[in-house]
């Protein structure tokens, strides 16, 4: 801020210099350090991760419960997404959700199959890539990423034996394809 910007009756020196009789002084922040800090999300999230963590070693019969609540946050942070539209909001949201699904699923006594999260991260990283897509940019890795995992994880919870196989095939297809492009250059 220059002494331009100031508005009427603003006796704070410009932001970053100061001067106090015939001392001077200039600084360097991180912003307007004099707006009031909303609430440390991630610390909330890390103390109560951890209490769960060492409720669920403690009590074994609550690790249905410690993985609802890891996608309670989930839903949480993809609500706050909606609300702020921040990316970071839509990118924690979607993956904390994908990864607490199955064990939430499993502790309520529904069959989860193995690979029912790796199904799971495919759609969180389809829907971000949709996102993404909507707004403008494009499909993006987000987009490719989600298209492999869910392939993958339909496959492994369809036909667990195929699933197997579906990666080494996969990479075999990628590799036979960039190869033979590379022919048709050449």
């Amino acid at each position: 801020m220059t002494d331009d910007e100031r508005r009427p009756g603003d006796d704070r020196p410009a932001e970053g210099f100061g001067r106090h009789g015939q001392v001077q002084w200039y600084g360097r922040g991180w912003g307007d350090e004099s707006r009031r800090p909303g609430l440390p999300w991630i610390g909330i999230l890390l103390v109560v991760f951890g209490a769960l963590l060492l409720l669920e070693r403690a009590v074994p019969q609550f690790r249905a419960v410690g993985s609802a609540f890891v996608l309670a946050i989930g839903v949480l942070l993809l609500v706050r997404w909606a609300i702020e539209r921040r990316m970071a909001f839509l990118y924690a949201g979607a993956i904390v959700t994908a990864l607490a699904l199955p064990g939430t699923l499993q502790g309520l006594g529904l069959p989860a199959n193995e690979g029912l999260g790796t199904l799971s991260l495919g759609i969180a990283f389809l829907f971000i890539g949709l996102v993404r897509w909507r707004g403008g940019g494009g499909v993006g890795w987000q987009a490719w990423l989600g298209a492999i995992l869910t392939v993958l994880g339909a496959t492994r919870v369809a036909v667990p034996q195929m699933g197997d196989l579906f990666l080494p095939a996969l990479l075999i297809a990628l590799g036979a394809l960039l190869v033979f492009r590379g022919l048709d250059r050449g």
